[in-house]
This record gives structure tokens, sequence and C-alpha cells, in this order.
């Protein structure tokens, strides 16, 4: 009598999860990434030029849209959608219909533990956002929910059911995620620490967020998720992803929501140039000295029970605070409305109060 073949579990939340991938290339990258990846929906968002033909390797379920599709589906709403950047990416978030986002860049590879097994980002990122954060006090042993850890003697009772985990930032081996200065001064500069932990960031805490690995809960979160106006026409570049967390972790940090960073590792292949990331980052890094005081002492009104409602607030408060900054925090104010406003439209059942 022949054995029973082994049972294959089915992956978590398959139904439930879209992996984004914004990219000007072919997608051989995802030949590594298949044993984790093929159960699940792929969205691919082509920067560039549309006429290009991309190839995404056989076997794997995907829809791609470039910027023909992303101006047909918007209309002239697609203004506020990045060109030649991969702030496109969050095109990808918008036309999405699951509950949860998994994002990554194409030149990210999947990485080994220190026993030298290969580390399944999107699982650690699901067990993140499916367990809950401690913003309002912070615990010694980083997750008091991973296995093996808990609620260390002192922690208070009341605060341990935790809060919702809305977003799950996951790091990086091999090329770190520096700034143009710092990629100049460390050129050969290698991350090799394999730190074992995750940890809820704290309320009224900022961190600069990298989109190249990362998870969040779509209908918690989702309409918070925009990237900005970068690349083409715009006088900066390589803030998309720290912008969406600014704006997400004031919003959180409002309705009540967490935000984990740590687990899991991905292998970042390549470091981009830095001269070239100098002169997108140039404005930036003067910017920043302004942006991140501004999103430290902003404050969100009690009537702002909605994703959204937090997100328009928020755009008011850049017109008016930042835009005498420079006149490009108006239009990037003008374009987180139009954000909202096309999330709606193509989302128009997702409008409750802390998107549930």
């Amino acid at each position: 009598m022949a054995s029973p073949s082994p049972v294959t579990p089915t992956p978590l939340l398959k139904d439930e999860l879209d992996i984004v991938i914004p990219t000007i290339r072919n997608l051989d990258f995802l030949e590594m990434w298949r044993p984790f990846f093929q159960p699940y929906h792929l969205i691919i968002v082509q920067d560039g030029d549309p006429s290009k033909v991309i190839n995404v390797p056989q076997g794997f379920d995907y829809e791609l849209y470039n910027r023909n599709d992303i101006n047909r589906i918007l209309g002239p709403k697609a203004s506020c959608i990045s060109f030649k950047d991969s702030a496109c990416r969050c095109f990808g978030y918008m036309v999405s219909k699951k509950k949860y986002i998994f994002t990554i860049d194409d030149d990210c590879f999947v990485a080994k533990d220190p026993t030298g097994n290969d580390i399944n980002a999107l699982e650690q990122h699901i067990k993140n956002l499916l367990s809950p954060s401690t913003p309002y006090f912070f615990n010694t042993l980083y997750d008091p929910y991973r296995e093996g850890a808990d609620f260390v003697r002192g922690y208070p009772f009341s605060l341990r059911e935790g809060v919702p985990t809305a977003v799950s930032h996951g790091l990086w081996l091999n090329i770190p995620d520096y700034d143009a200065p710092t990629q100049l001064v460390k050129p050969r500069e290698r991350n090799t620490r394999f730190v074992d932990a995750v940890l809820t960031i704290p309320k009224g805490t900022l961190f600069p967020m990298c989109g190249m690995n990362l998870a969040f809960d779509r209908e918690l979160i989702g309409p918070a998720m925009y990237f900005g106006l970068m690349g083409d026409g715009q006088p900066i570049g390589r803030y998309d992803d720290m912008w969406a967390g600014w704006c997400m972790k004031v919003i959180c940090d409002h309705l009540g929501l967490g935000v984990k960073t740590g687990l899991p590792y991905i292998w970042h292949s390549k470091a981009s140039n830095p001269f070239v990331n100098l002169k997108k980052e140039y404005k930036g890094i003067y910017w920043q000295e302004e942006l991140i005081p501004f999103f430290q002492a902003a404050t969100l009104p009690k009537e702002c029970t909605t994703v959204q409602s937090c997100y328009k607030e928020l755009s008011k408060q850049v017109k008016a605070k930042l835009g005498k900054v420079d006149d490009y925090f108006n239009k990037l104010a003008d374009a987180m409305l139009t954000w909202i406003e096309a999330w709606d439209e193509l989302n128009p059942s997702a409008q409750l109060p802390n998107g549930k």
C-alpha cells in the first residue's frame, strides 16, 4: 500500500494578499521567490516607457499595469501617480481588492538566516500583521507575542491586549538603505548583522520607512500609503516611501494602530548610483529638517475617525505649514487630496471608521 503523499499546507492569507512590484525590467528575480510567491496574486506596476514589454516568468498569477493603464483608469486623477520613480507602486495599492499588501523591489532576493535556511519574508510579514502591536508601553523583550517571549514584569496588564498592527516594516542584508552622502563615504559597507527581533515603534516616534520590503493591512491603513509626487517633473526623489511613512505613522498614532519593524530580512542585491541619488535627494536632505518637526508636531482632531478624513486633514496642514518651505508642497498637498478622491472612486465601500 502506497504511503499517503504529504499534505502541503495552504499558504497564509493566500486569497487575502496581493504582492505589488514596481519595475522597469524583466522580472527574472521572481524565480528565486517562486517557492514563496507563486501561490499569491501579483500586481506589477511598470514604470517608464509603456511600450516596453516586461517579461514575467511563467506560472505566476499576475496583472500588469503601465502608464497608459494608469491614465485610462484614473483619467485626470492619474496626475497624482509618480512617473519614472518607484513611487508608482502605490497605484497597485489602490487597484488591489485584497485586505493585505506586500511590496518588494525587483533587486531584492531571498536572504538566508544565520543557520543557512532561506527566509520566507512574506510569511514573517504576515505573522507580524496578524499579531498585535504595543505602541503605548515598550516591552524590553521586544515583541511579546512571538513564540518564546512574553510581557516582562512591570508591564501594565491593561495594555497587554495590544492594538491592531497596520504596518510591518522589514529590513535588508547586504546593501543597506543609505542616503547618498552616506553611500559616498561608505561605498563598501554591507549589512551582515541579522538581528532576530521584531519591535513596535512607540507612539509619537517617527521612523524612515523603506518601501522595498514592506507589508500592510490595506483595510486598516491603505489610503495613507501614498508615496507622494516624485520622479519625473518633480524636484525630489527617494523620499516617496519616507513621506508615506511619516503620514502613516501620524495617522496610526491618532487612530490607535500599530507599526512593527525588524524581521523579516531580504537580500538587497545592488546599490544605486550615489551621484544620481544625490541629485534626487539634494532638496530632500534640506527639506527634511523642516519636515520632521512638522510631523512631530502634527495633531489630528478627534472628528477624524477614518484614514481618509485624517489624510485630508494632514494635506491641509501640509499646505498651510510646508507650502512656505517650497511651492512643491502645495502641489503635493493637492496631489494628496487627488489620491484620496481616486482611492474612494476605486474603493467605494472602504470609507468606514478605522478602515474597518
